[in-house]
């Protein structure tokens, strides 16, 4: 049913604030994005040919797509199964690998990078000496400075994604097809095959084409992993045409940009039509409980290999990190000789790192908080109104997510500049900016899922009783997805903290934040030092889930 006020004052509040939140995509999201294509183009072939004659971003383009798509396989193949145990098993401790195995999904990138640096280093790794002293061999059997270990870095940090889209599809997948399925005589492998793959198909392919994005579009673990073995991305490459600082270097830089921004697309573009052609009904009117396989005698095995997978892919990296932090000489052993609180103490005591956490904490904030305003509207338009442009809004913020975070800042460059008589470069501003624009859709996606739940005659009630619609609004519609709000807005607020691609480019001595000095205390100054904030983060995701779960009574986590 359409909902409309009576009171023509409260309309207009409705009207200025949709409004204003299309003119805040439109400006700073669409027309960015447009004047990057137009940009790219200026300089015609040239700069397309000054580009794509350059072998470094031939091999740059190609080592892209091959890593993407290797940990788009990789990263669908791990997660298939284990979101089938987690959510359809028996198998212990099934809510306490949940948890873990999205943790990465909060957790930067580049920190797993560090750990795997330190762990699987071609000559010092830790772990590749251990191996190599335990079989006998005359060399470290790993190289982590190649494309197999660039992909295996990339598969452990982003298969979270598909994970966490799989496991949500099986747990409303309608039973009863499984139920079917077993009465006709087929046995549990038989039934996962022939019904549960092939009715999760849409969902896999979604998923899989999410973790591409991810890879393609990462910055933190290439330039960490890829640069000690001169294996450039696009990511670098557009990054290292931004640094040259000249205008040529701004025109390279864009046509490149456009060229990942195209693949982008085209990928969200290829995911929308497989999930809206290939459509299985997996949600019935009834309610869905989905059937527990029992793993009888096979569950003590199952729960071993998916523990030892657990350690080996997320406790051992973070273990990692953490005992860099508290390492004085990273050529020793870690011994209580060889133990120091030195790191930790300048990271509590370091002006500029506290000031980088402050700005970082603010930012990071702010964004979350001007998304979740924007995706409550927005919500309430996508659910409660009939316009033939309700839908307008969440193509502009879906958008937004699906344009890489360098694309994204890097066209926030061009414009915001003082072009088009907005400058707001090296400011924080432009960072709160872009942060919104790239994480809105989660906090989108959580809260106009909760409102979908209430009904409107709610507010219909409220609205007859003489209440305006910002009154009804926040008296009877908010309490009812307060959950969902607190969700979203640590789902925005987390990434946007940590952030490292869109900050390295629209970074200021003033606005440095936590997510650029980690990078940089990595890559030139102290690994222990980069270690113990990376540790610092790793604790702040914990604390922040915890809060996140015990705030909506269990309902949201990580």
């Amino acid at each position: 049913m359409k909902i409309v006020s009576r009171n023509n004052s409260n309309l207009d509040v409705k009207i200025v604030l949709i409004f204003a939140i299309v003119a805040f995509l439109v400006i700073f999201s669409v027309l960015p994005m447009s004047y990057l294509v137009f940009r790219s183009f200026i300089g015609g072939a040239e700069s397309f040919g000054r580009i794509y004659t350059n072998p470094l971003n031939w091999n740059a383009l190609k080592n892209t797509l091959v890593t993407a798509s290797l940990s788009m396989i990789f990263g669908v193949i791990i997660a298939f199964p284990l979101a089938w145990l987690v959510g359809r098993t028996d198998m212990y401790g099934r809510k306490f690998f949940r948890t873990l195995f999205v943790m990465t999904y909060m957790v930067p990138p580049y920190v797993g990078a560090m750990a795997w640096l330190r762990l699987l280093n071609p000559r010092v790794g830790t772990l590749n000496v251990l191996i190599a002293k335990v079989l006998g061999l005359s060399e470290n059997p790993f190289n982590i400075y190649s494309i197999p270990g660039l992909v295996f870095v990339l598969t452990t940090f982003y298969y979270p994604y598909a994970f966490i889209t799989i496991s949500r599809s099986m747990e409303k997948m309608d039973p009863s097809l499984e139920e079917a399925a077993k009465i006709s005589g087929a046995g549990t492998v038989r039934t996962l095959l022939k019904i549960t793959l092939p009715v999760m198909l849409p969902s896999i392919v979604a998923s899989g084409l999410l973790v591409f994005i991810a890879a393609a579009s990462c910055y933190g673990i290439p330039s960490i992993i890829g640069a000690p073995g001169q294996i450039d991305t696009v990511t670098t490459r557009i990054i290292d045409y931004v640094y040259v600082g000249s205008s040529e270097g701004l025109s390279d830089a864009a046509a490149l940009a456009v060229s990942l921004m195209l693949i982008a697309n085209l990928v969200l573009y290829l995911s929308a039509f497989v999930t809206g052609n290939r459509h299985y009904t997996t949600i019935s009117g009834k309610s869905t409980h989905p059937n527990i396989v029992k793993l009888g005698k096979w569950n003590v095995l199952v729960t071993i290999c998916v523990s030892i997978f657990a350690f080996v892919v997320i406790i051992l990296p973070f273990m990692t990190v953490a005992m860099t932090s508290f390492t004085k000489n990273l050529g020793k052993a870690f011994t209580p000789e060889n133990l120091t609180l030195r790191y930790w103490n300048i990271l509590f005591t370091r002006k500029p790192l506290l000031n980088s956490l402050k700005n970082s904490v603010i930012s990071a904030s702010a964004a979350a908080t001007i998304g979740v305003g924007i995706s409550c509207v927005m919500a309430w338009v996508a659910n409660r109104t009939r316009s033939r442009f309700r839908t307008i809004p969440d193509s502009l913020i879906t958008l937004g997510s699906g344009t890489p975070s360098v694309v994204i800042a890097l066209a926030l460059i061009m414009t915001m500049s003082g072009r088009f008589g907005l400058n707001i470069y090296n400011t924080l501003l432009i960072m709160i900016i872009a942060y919104v624009i790239k994480y809105l859709l989660m906090g989108m996606r959580t809260i106009a899922a909760a409102m979908s739940q209430i009904d409107a005659s709610l507010e219909e009630a409220a609205l007859i009783s003489g209440a305006s619609w910002l009154k009804s609004f926040v008296r009877v519609t908010l309490p009812l997805i307060a959950p969902s709000v607190v969700a979203g807005w640590f789902l925005i607020f987390m990434p946007s903290f940590y952030e490292l691609t869109m900050s390295t480019l629209l970074y200021s001595t003033d606005t440095k934040t936590i997510g650029y000095e980690l990078f940089t205390y990595q890559t030139y100054h102290s690994q222990q030092t980069a270690s113990a904030i990376a540790t610092g983060i790793l604790i702040i995701v914990i604390l922040v889930n915890y809060v996140l779960s015990k705030l909506s009574g269990d309902k949201f986590s990580i």
